[in-house]
């Protein structure tokens, strides 16, 4: 039991990793959006 639980907190915490990086991705990309319609103005 202790075995699965430790697995389940290792698997949820890389999860929140992978969804964290992908956001700062997200937001980046959005920012360079941003920049370029503010330029293009």
């Amino acid at each position: 039991m202790r075995l699965l639980a430790t697995i389940l907190a290792v698997t949820a915490l890389a999860a929140c990793e992978t969804v964290e990086g992908f956001g700062r991705d997200v937001s980046a990309a959005g920012n360079e959006i941003s920049e370029e319609a503010q330029e293009a103005q």
